[in-house]
Order: C-alpha cells, then sequence, then structure tokens
C-alpha cells in the first residue's frame, strides 16, 4: 500500500511539473531565414543575419554592464576555406527591471541583426558553402532568468568567381601605321 502510495505521489508530482512547463510560455530566439551571400572568392563580404526575441522577454547584449551576465554571442564552425572576420553586434538597450529597478541592464527585444565579414580564399572553387554555428544567449522575462540556451544557425556563401579574372584582355583600338 504504501509502495502504492509512492508511486501515485511520483506520478502526480511528473504530471503536475508536465503541465506547468506547457503553460510557460516558450523562450526563444529565432533567425529570418537568411538568403545566401554572394562573395567574389579572395574578397570580403558581409553576411547579416537576422534574430527575433520573442514578445515579453529580452536576452543580454554582447556588452552586458555586469560581467556575471551571460553575453549573447555567435559562434561559427565554417568551412576550412572561408575565413570569418570581424563579428558586429549591435548596441544593446539600457534598461531596468521590477527585479532590479534601480540597475539598468544592457539588453536585445524584438529584432537585431549581426553582421559578420566572411572572405573565401582566392584558391576556393566557386558554389555555395553552408556556415554553421550557435547564437549562444539567456533569454529573461520581467520576473525571471531562464537558462542559457542555443539557437542553431546556418547561413549560405555563394563564392563567385574574382571578376579582375573573369575579364577579358582589352585590346588596343588603334591601327599600326
Amino acid at each position: 500500500m504504501a509502495r502504492a502510495l509512492s508511486i501515485c505521489a511520483i506520478l502526480s508530482c511528473a504530471v503536475l511539473g508536465w503541465s506547468q512547463d506547457l503553460s510557460r510560455p516558450k523562450v526563444s530566439v529565432t533567425l529570418e531565414p537568411p538568403e545566401a551571400t554572394s562573395v567574389e572568392r579572395g574578397r570580403p563580404g558581409t553576411v547579416e543575419l537576422q534574430f527575433r526575441v520573442a514578445p515579453g522577454f529580452h536576452i543580454n547584449s554582447n556588452q552586458p554592464k555586469q560581467e556575471y551576465l551571460k553575453k549573447t554571442e555567435l559562434e561559427l564552425a565554417p568551412p576550412k576555406d572561408i575565413v570569418i572576420g570581424k563579428i558586429a553586434y549591435p548596441e544593446g538597450h539600457d534598461l531596468s527591471f521590477p527585479f532590479a529597478p534601480d540597475e539598468k541592464l544592457n539588453v536585445y527585444s524584438g529584432d537585431f541583426a549581426i553582421h559578420i565579414v566572411v572572405r573565401p580564399l582566392k584558391s576556393v572553387t566557386p558554389m555555395n558553402y553552408a556556415v554553421n554555428g550557435v547564437l549562444k544567449y539567456q533569454a529573461c522575462d520581467n520576473a525571471e532568468c531562464f537558462p542559457p540556451k542555443q539557437l542553431p544557425v546556418t547561413f549560405e556563401v555563394k563564392v563567385t568567381k574574382d571578376r579582375s579574372q573573369s575579364r577579358a584582355p582589352v585590346e588596343s583600338s588603334r591601327g599600326h601605321s
């Protein structure tokens, strides 16, 4: 009998916990599907990634004011022939929240963009290359912060031939005398 009551108690807790998870709003950051960015081989180009923070939430910026806060950070694993240059994060917004009304936090909310400089090597074969990575962030609402998450990120770099090599030599239009 005691064993049956223990099993019922465990199942009740599991169901209660499961239903609480269903009622809790999903905390998420999404990536708008990026179009392939054309970049001439051997030259730098910029890829823009558009992210959206779910309404009612914010995430710490890439430069939070407090060291103990988890910063938003993009980590990329490019193919061997694509070099990742500077990753430019937007400035965050300084906001205060009910849990710390005298303290301003630097956060992203709504839509924000991250710009990535990519440079295909001069020797790379012109074609599409997938760049994979993750956006690491920690989301909060006005009352609490949630465990850090990682959003998978993928975008394509369409490498084209360098124009200087694709031009035919220009012949002189002067006649010989």
